[in-house]
Protein backbone atom coordinates (compact mmCIF):
# COMPACT_ATOMS: atom_id res chain seq x y z
CA UNK A 1 0.00 0.00 0.00
CA UNK A 2 1.11 3.25 -1.10
CA UNK A 3 1.47 6.06 1.94
CA UNK A 4 2.67 9.23 2.82
CA UNK A 5 2.79 12.20 0.44
CA UNK A 6 2.44 10.05 -2.91
CA UNK A 7 -0.49 7.84 -1.63
CA UNK A 8 -2.20 11.12 -1.01
CA UNK A 9 -1.50 12.10 -4.39
CA UNK A 10 -2.99 9.56 -6.12
CA UNK A 11 -5.85 9.54 -3.81
CA UNK A 12 -6.41 13.25 -5.36
CA UNK A 13 -5.61 12.07 -8.73
CA UNK A 14 -8.35 9.03 -8.28
CA UNK A 15 -10.79 11.40 -6.87
CA UNK A 16 -10.23 14.00 -10.27
CA UNK A 17 -10.52 11.45 -12.75
CA UNK A 18 -13.67 10.14 -10.95
CA UNK A 19 -15.18 13.56 -10.77
CA UNK A 20 -14.68 14.25 -14.77
CA UNK A 21 -15.56 10.80 -15.61
CA UNK A 22 -19.28 11.91 -13.78
CA UNK A 23 -19.47 15.25 -15.33
CA UNK A 24 -18.76 13.54 -18.69
CA UNK A 25 -21.83 10.68 -18.05
CA UNK A 26 -24.17 13.31 -16.47
CA UNK A 27 -23.05 15.65 -19.67
CA UNK A 28 -23.49 12.87 -22.15
CA UNK A 29 -27.55 11.66 -20.26
CA UNK A 30 -28.05 15.37 -20.43
CA UNK A 31 -27.34 15.32 -24.07
CA UNK A 32 -28.86 12.33 -25.49
CA UNK A 33 -32.02 13.99 -23.13
CA UNK A 34 -32.19 16.72 -25.23
CA UNK A 35 -31.24 15.78 -28.72
CA UNK A 36 -33.96 16.86 -31.08
CA UNK A 37 -31.87 14.94 -33.66
CA UNK A 38 -33.06 11.34 -32.31
CA UNK A 39 -36.56 10.12 -32.49
CA UNK A 40 -38.13 9.35 -29.29
CA UNK A 41 -37.54 5.70 -29.25
CA UNK A 42 -33.86 6.34 -29.86
CA UNK A 43 -33.67 8.49 -27.15
CA UNK A 44 -34.82 5.88 -24.72
CA UNK A 45 -32.49 3.36 -26.08
CA UNK A 46 -29.85 5.83 -25.08
CA UNK A 47 -30.85 7.17 -21.89
CA UNK A 48 -31.47 3.59 -20.92
CA UNK A 49 -28.17 2.41 -22.36
CA UNK A 50 -26.29 5.40 -20.43
CA UNK A 51 -27.87 4.77 -17.42
CA UNK A 52 -27.55 0.96 -17.52
CA UNK A 53 -23.75 0.74 -18.84
CA UNK A 54 -22.19 3.93 -17.40
CA UNK A 55 -19.15 5.57 -18.64
CA UNK A 56 -18.65 2.58 -21.69
CA UNK A 57 -22.80 3.57 -22.41
CA UNK A 58 -21.95 7.37 -22.50
CA UNK A 59 -18.65 6.84 -24.84
CA UNK A 60 -20.87 4.61 -26.94
CA UNK A 61 -23.24 7.40 -27.54
CA UNK A 62 -20.23 10.18 -27.61
CA UNK A 63 -19.08 8.32 -30.90
CA UNK A 64 -22.09 7.00 -32.68
CA UNK A 65 -25.27 8.59 -31.52
CA UNK A 66 -24.04 12.03 -30.03
CA UNK A 67 -24.42 14.66 -33.05
CA UNK A 68 -22.00 15.38 -35.53
CA UNK A 69 -20.63 19.13 -35.35
CA UNK A 70 -22.12 20.72 -38.22
CA UNK A 71 -20.45 21.69 -41.35
CA UNK A 72 -19.87 25.30 -41.66
CA UNK A 73 -22.50 27.80 -43.44
CA UNK A 74 -22.41 28.44 -47.16
CA UNK A 75 -22.97 31.51 -48.61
Amino acid sequence: MVTGIFGLLFMVLVGIVGLLIFVFWIWMLIDAIQNKGLTDGEKIGWVLAIVFLHIIGALLYFFIGHPKWSAPLRV
